[in-house]
């Protein structure tokens, strides 16, 4: 089902190591643990990826990341844009390179902090290349290794007078909520060349959600088989009246053995301020569990759900662990 064509083309800016991102950080920074996290955990095959204890859990986040996705590409579409220019902030290793396939765009600008998770990126879209489907042009790309939260990534493009349809930033964007300085850089990089009528659109963790369970645990800790979660500094919260800072509230975070780094508490209002001082107005939020109701009266949601494996049988399975 991948697709590619001859005219298809990679670009690829010459990377910086993950020891000149740290030189250009100015003092401590988490995006140095971040990189070094996200380039050390290793790719699975899809079988070892199915005997993961949050197999299913991964595969519903993949869903709501397909139907938003899918949903904006659409809307693009109503609008006259037939096939979206697309900047794929914070993409990883390239899970989302087969829904940009699916949405028929045009161009995706790829940019990530951490250089190892970036290459395999830009080699899963080779691949993707090399299948050579001639049924639907395969989109043009390029891949720039940069910290999106301290960088301006605009001196980075290979056309400098590009502009974006779309700008998607998938469970990373909290990551930017260390100070106010490096909020404002990211969401300047995701919105400074977006095109009137664009989106930018995103998934990030509910820290009301976040609060609540540390806040009624023991000592500030929160977990069960799968998570756990620790709040930076929790001695504080033994003061009833204490609130998280609007920017740098620290949590430390691991989900089984996939991720295992301190993030971020983005405060939602605030965020909301700061789109709408760069001309962005709000056209919905929604928690994953209103978000699942929501995408399930969508087209082709409750097949996709099914076909993802996005929800786990029950009685489950007798091999599940």
């Amino acid at each position: 089902m991948e697709n590619a064509d001859d005219n298809s083309e990679t670009f690829s800016k010459k990377e910086k190591t993950d020891k000149e991102l740290e030189d250009k950080n100015e003092g401590p920074s988490v995006a140095g643990q971040v990189a070094n996290h996200y380039n050390a955990v290793p790719q699975k095959g899809i079988a070892e990826r199915a005997n993961s204890r949050i197999y299913y859990l991964r595969n519903f986040n993949n869903w709501i990341k397909s139907m938003l996705i899918a949903e904006f590409l659409e809307e693009l579409k109503n609008n006259g844009c037939s096939r979206a220019t697309v900047l794929d902030l914070c993409c990883g290793k390239g899970g989302d390179l087969l829904k940009w396939r699916v949405g028929n765009v045009a161009h995706v600008v790829a940019t990530d902090i951490a250089s190892v998770s970036l290459k395999q990126c830009e080699t899963r879209y080779n691949g993707m290349k090399n299948k050579n489907n001639q049924r639907r042009l395969l989109f043009t790309a390029e891949f720039i290794v940069a910290d999106a939260t301290k960088d301006c990534l605009s001196d980075y493009y290979l056309d400098k007078r590009i502009e974006f349809d779309l700008c998607s930033c998938q469970f990373s964007f909290h990551y930017c909520f260390e100070s106010e300085k490096q909020a404002r850089r990211m969401i300047q990089n995701a919105v400074e060349r977006l095109k009137p009528g664009g989106y930018f659109i995103g998934t990030l963790p509910d820290a009301e959600r976040i609060m609540y369970c540390i806040k009624n645990s023991k000592d500030g800790t929160f977990m069960n088989d799968v998570l756990r979660l620790n709040y930076g500094d929790a001695e504080k919260l033994k003061n009833s009246r204490y609130r998280p800072p609007i920017f740098g509230a620290l949590i430390h975070f691991s989900l089984d053995t996939q991720v295992n780094c301190p993030e971020y508490l983005v405060h939602f209002p605030v965020l909301e301020k700061l789109l709408a001082d760069c001309g962005l107005e709000l056209v919905y939020k929604k928690r994953f569990p209103d978000a699942f109701e929501y995408y399930m009266n969508a087209r082709n949601g409750q097949a996709l759900l099914e076909r993802t494996q996005a929800l786990e049988p029950y009685p489950p399975n007798s091999d599940t662990r």
